[in-house]
């Protein structure tokens, strides 16, 4: 069983950082790809950035040039780190990976974007 634990989402002033980790049980490689999912009230979740097991990468049009995506392969730990925030940012945020058989999921890291 695949488990992601995400941690680093917390509450910043618009215009503020933050970087979010999710470490895998599972080495990366075994994964087709990984990134980062968010999901607002009442909102669907959205894709918002991916890293493929090649690293490449894609951002949603709505984080491009504020959001990086990158991977530690030692300690198995996926960040999305994420200046420039926006109170449209304010979201649950979700590791995902995906090998070639199962989605899988973290249980989510909350990030509030507020004055």
């Amino acid at each position: 069983q695949v488990q992601l634990v995400e941690s680093g989402g917390g509450s910043v002033q618009p215009g503020g950082s933050l970087r979010l980790s999710c470490v895998s049980s599972r080495v990366f490689f075994s994964f087709r790809s990984m990134g980062w999912y968010r999901q607002s009230p009442g909102k669907e979740r959205e894709s918002v950035a991916r890293i493929t097991v090649g690293g490449n990468t894609n951002y949603a049009d709505s984080v491009k040039g504020r959001f990086t995506i990158s991977r530690d392969n030692g300690p198995n730990t996926l960040y999305l780190q994420m200046n420039s925030l926006e109170p449209e940012d304010t979201a649950n945020y979700y590791c995902h990976a995906s090998d070639w058989l199962n989605d899988y999921w973290g249980q989510g890291t909350q990030v509030i974007v507020a004055s």
